[in-house]
C-alpha cells in the first residue's frame, strides 16, 4: 500500500478518538481529511497541520460539500472512511423524551447512514474502499441509564452487519469498532447531556444518576488512551483481510465473552452490578 496516496476521511475530529486518529495517521504519512461540525474546531484542526472540513453528519449538504472538495484534491478517489462522529445521551428510558431519543439517533445512526450512503457511491464507482463504523461495547451489551445510546449503537451493529452481507460481491470492506472506555471528552459531554436533558431531581433514579456522574469523573477500569484506537484504525487500513469487527479494551472482550456464554438472566444479574 502506498501510504502517501491512501486517502482517509474521518468524521468527529474535534477531540478524543477522532482527533487522535487524524493526527496519528497524518504523522504516518496518510492523506488524512479531518472534519468537525463546528467552524472553531475546523480552524483548530487546521492549526494542527491537518486538512479539515466543516461536516455536520446531521446536515447532508455538508457531507456532500466535503466529499466534493476531497475528490477535487484526490483525482476522484477516497480509500477509507472512519465514521467516528457521535455522542452519548445518558438517562433511564422513562426519563428520555422521544425528541431526545430522536436527537441521539440523528447523529449516531442517521448521520452515520447518510455519510455511508454518499461514500458508497464513490467506492462503488472506483471499485474498492473501506468503511469503518464506530460502534461500542454498548452495541454488544446494554447498561442501565444508557438506553438511548445503547439503542443507537445496536442500530449501527444491525446496519453494518447487513451492509457487510450486501457488499460481499464487491471489493468494499465494512467493519465495526467495539470500543470500551477510552480517554476523551465523551464522558464530560455525556454529563452535560444529562444535566441538559434529564430531570434528575424528580426521577426515581436520582441516586443512580449522581453516583454515575461521580464515577464518570474518576478513573474508569480498563480505560485506554485514544491512540490505541488510532492504531487499530491503521491496522485496518493496512490489512489485506479486514475482520468484521474489532474489540478494543479489556472491558469489551470480557463483556462480549459473557454475552456469548451466559443466559440473558445471568448476564442481567452481572450488568445490574455495573
Amino acid at each position: 500500500m502506498d501510504i502517501n496516496n491512501t486517502t482517509i476521511l474521518i468524521t468527529g475530529c474535534s477531540s478524543g478518538i477522532g482527533l487522535e486518529t487524524a493526527l496519528h495517521l497524518h504523522k504516518k504519512g496518510y492523506r488524512v481529511f479531518s472534519s468537525a461540525r463546528k467552524q472553531e474546531d475546523v480552524i483548530k484542526l487546521q492549526k494542527l497541520g491537518l486538512i479539515s472540513f466543516l461536516l455536520d453528519v446531521t446536515k447532508a449538504q455538508t457531507i456532500t460539500d466535503t466529499l466534493n472538495e476531497i475528490l477535487s484534491l484526490t483525482d476522484g478517489k477516497l480509500d477509507v472512511v472512519f465514521n467516528n462522529a457521535g455522542f452519548g445521551q445518558p438517562g433511564a428510558i422513562e426519563d428520555i423524551s422521544t425528541d431526545i431519543l430522536k436527537e441521539q439517533f440523528e447523529t449516531n445512526i442517521f448521520g452515520l447512514h447518510e455519510v455511508t450512503l454518499q461514500v458508497l457511491k464513490i467506492m462503488k464507482r472506483q471499485g474498492y474502499g473501506t468503511i469503518i463504523q464506530h460502534s461500542s461495547v454498548l452495541g454488544i451489551i446494554s447498561l442501565k441509564l444508557r438506553g438511548a445510546y445503547n439503542a443507537s449503537k445496536y442500530a449501527i451493529e444491525g446496519l453494518t452487519d447487513t451492509l457487510r452481507l450486501e457488499l460481499k460481491d464487491t471489493n468494499i470492506n465494512v467493519t465495526l469498532l467495539n470500543t470500551g472506555p477510552v480517554t476523551s471528552d465523551f464522558r464530560k459531554n455525556a454529563i452535560q447531556k444529562t444535566l441538559d436533558n434529564v430531570d434528575m431531581e424528580n426521577s426515581r433514579f436520582k441516586k443512580a444518576y449522581h453516583k454515575s456522574m461521580e464515577a464518570n469523573k474518576s478513573a474508569v477500569p480498563f480505560n485506554l488512551e485514544a491512540i490505541e484506537v488510532a492504531k487499530i484504525v491503521e491496522k485496518i487500513i493496512q490489512s489485506k483481510r479486514v475482520s468484521p469487527r474489532y474489540y478494543i479494551t479489556k472491558a469489551t472482550y470480557i463483556l462480549g465473552f459473557l454475552k456469548r456464554i451466559l443466559s440473558t438472566s445471568k448476564l442481567d444479574f452481572i450488568l445490574n452490578k455495573l
